[in-house]
């Protein structure tokens, strides 16, 4: 997706009532973002994100029940984006489990042409840290998956060599280099061929 809402955005709406659909329709076309698709509910709304594949998604509802929010939820699974959900009535339970559901900012009382653009800002803002917070946790977690096939392949070489842990690292860290390879690559084929030979439990 774009980064500001200052760059043109793909939309989808929802909103069930068309006279509004159409007043915010204008606002965001007038601010230079295109309407993708236009739908009055949330049904089927991850076979439309998948159609049409925007960057936003703009929900305007009197309130949001808990099917709509499923509905989020498996959108937000498989497509992360902001969604900003306009409501009339607030409600703290449904408000809480609509940002569980993905929901990057939950406005009550709040659709009006001058508000929508500053909406949007907050909510692109928020969507990125939060996005850059679980990209950061998936590189930690995949680095620690990765050293501990290094432990093992360690473990391995210093059982079957009679090695120090220093000398293994160093033996994996120069096949590596040699064969133009990561060293985790080294050291999960070491692990593969360790248990192929029935010794790999070190």
């Amino acid at each position: 997706m774009k980064g500001t809402c200052d760059a043109p955005l793909r939309i989808l709406l929802v909103d069930a009532d068309s006279e509004r659909a159409a007043m915010l329709e204008r606002t965001l076309a007038d601010a230079g973002h295109q309407v993708v698709a236009r739908v009055p509910g949330a049904d089927d709304l991850l076979e439309r994100v998948r159609t049409h594949t925007p960057d936003m998604i703009i929900v305007d509802v009197t309130s949001p029940n808990r099917d709509m929010l499923e509905q989020m939820r498996s959108v937000s699974r498989e497509r992360a984006q902001p969604i900003v959900m306009f409501v009339d009535e607030t409600d703290e339970t449904l408000a809480v489990e609509a940002v569980r559901a993905g929901v990057t900012s939950y406005v009550v009382d709040g659709l009006s042409p001058a508000r929508v653009k500053p909406i949007m800002d907050v909510a692109i803002a928020r969507f990125r840290a939060v996005q850059e917070l679980r990209d950061e946790l998936a590189r930690t977690k995949a680095t620690l998956v990765e050293r501990r096939q290094i432990d093992r392949a360690k473990g391995i070489l210093m059982s079957q060599r009679g090695i120090t842990e220093d000398e293994a690292y160093k033996a994996l860290r120069k096949l590596a280099m040699d064969k133009g390879k990561r060293l985790v690559e080294i050291a999960e084929q070491v692990i593969s061929v360790s248990e192929l030979l029935g010794s790999g439990k070190s």
